[in-house]
């Protein structure tokens, strides 16, 4: 029954919270507080504190630490599910309209935009990952990490998920002292 309760609890406020985490704070609270009784007003404001200085989507981290407070991991699974349920149902939804007219001259001229636009916006990111990287661990460690990288995936052609497994193994083990 918890997970029932869990579920419904993470995936209302999903539905009806348009605008994504900060519209569904409120409504989060009103389950977890009020209906359920899981958190006190004051645990429900000291998780939101903490929940928005951490990176990431708000609503994840709040279904996440919630659900496993509740139910452990399979509750802290349930409610993490919950929480991106509906977003998931709707891009489903919408991929079949999508895939339906996918020989229409509208939707092809719309992807054809969309694709330099991702490319940009990755493009910045990259960026931003390299500045960082730059900033934190020194020019001499990135470029390490990037020619390594490269030969790893160009030259040995091993898989990119063992390649950031070891990138970030390499930074926890040799650069995390440095991390504040």
């Amino acid at each position: 029954m918890i997970y029932w309760e869990l579920f419904l609890a993470f995936f209302i406020p999903g539905i009806v919270g348009y605008g994504g985490g900060p519209a569904s704070i409120p409504l989060i609270q009103t389950e977890v507080v009020n209906r359920y009784g899981w958190l006190t007003v004051e645990e429900f404001g000291e998780l939101l504190a903490i929940g928005n200085a951490l990176p990431g989507p708000i609503a994840t981290k709040m279904a996440g630490y919630i659900g496993y407070e509740v139910g452990g991991v399979m509750g802290a699974s349930v409610a993490l599910f919950a929480t991106v349920a509906p977003s998931l149902i709707i891009m489903i939804f919408l991929l079949g309209i999508l895939y339906k007219f996918k020989d229409s001259p509208r939707v092809k001229r719309m992807t054809a935009l969309i694709k330099p636009t991702i490319a940009i916006l990755l493009g910045v990111l990259a960026f931003q990952f390299f500045d960082t990287s730059v900033v934190n661990a020194g020019w001499l460690q990135t470029g390490f990490l990037i020619i390594i990288s490269w030969l790893l995936l160009e030259k040995w052609k091993v898989h990119p998920a063992f390649v950031i497994a070891g990138a970030l193994l390499y930074g926890g083990l040799f650069l995390g002292h440095g991390a504040s």
